[in-house]
């Protein structure tokens, strides 16, 4: 989501785009049977990066230069974007033939997936009702409206709706497990964080929960600090 009620209104969304080697759907290979065709599997994992509502791919420019600095290679680091105005549940879909195309390219085993805003609700239901928990190592959501946000009072889209407090998706979204699976959740809020209401909202049971230092909504995605936690969390 965008940091002023004057963008989120006016800006046109995005258009649907499923970037990379969307084409590519093969299963991934187990590690022993890579291992048996010879293949090695890359040391670290590859890194999807999702965007938030009325975003696109781009606003991952300077965590994925700080990545690539830090020895991730350009292989291992894939944005996209797509079409924010729809349901989390259909970019679900789109997230998980983007995570088998990855693994199909990379030969990795796993993924990483870094989101901001609501990134993590699309992911969220990846992981929990689409098979992503046995794909994915480390989840990471950055201001993510995991428990809803009265920001989403001010828009009308199917997705939009989705993030209000109370809403049938994420009353879903949150039953029974928050955190499924053996991924390993971790959530950052900022107090500060202007669109993401209440703060309390982030951070989920089970979960690797950190307050981050007075941040606007989309400082969190470019703040230094931030990105060396998010960095030491999903390479382990």
């Amino acid at each position: 989501m965008l940091t002023s009620l004057k963008r989120f209104m006016l800006l046109p969304l995005s258009a649907a785009l499923l970037a990379g080697c969307g084409s590519l759907t093969s299963a991934p290979l187990a590690p022993a049977d890579l291992a048996a065709q010879g293949v090695k599997a890359p040391a670290r994992h590859p890194v999807l990066f999702v965007h938030g509502f009325n975003s696109d791919g781009s606003v991952w420019g300077p965590m994925m230069n700080r990545f690539r600095q830090n020895g991730w290679s350009d292989a291992l680091l894939w944005t996209w974007s797509y079409d924010t105005a729809q349901s989390n549940a259909v970019t679900a879909e789109l997230i998980r033939q983007k995570v088998d195309a990855i693994l199909a390219q990379t030969k990795a085993t796993k993924v990483d997936i870094v989101t901001h805003s609501m990134g993590g609700l699309s992911s969220r239901y990846y992981l929990k009702n689409l098979g992503g928990d046995a794909r994915v190592d480390a989840w990471v959501s950055l201001g993510g409206p995991n428990h809803g946000t009265d920001f989403a009072l001010a828009c009308l889209t199917t997705s939009c709706t989705e993030m209000r407090q109370g809403s049938t998706f994420l009353a879903a979204l949150n039953s029974v497990d928050e955190t499924p699976g053996a991924v390993r959740y971790g959530t950052w809020w900022s107090p500060c964080d202007g669109i993401i209401n209440p703060d309390s909202s982030v951070a989920l049971s089970g979960a690797t929960n950190t307050k981050a230092a007075c941040l606007t909504h989309s400082a969190l995605h470019d703040d230094a600090t931030v990105y060396g936690q998010v960095r030491d969390f999903i390479h382990r």
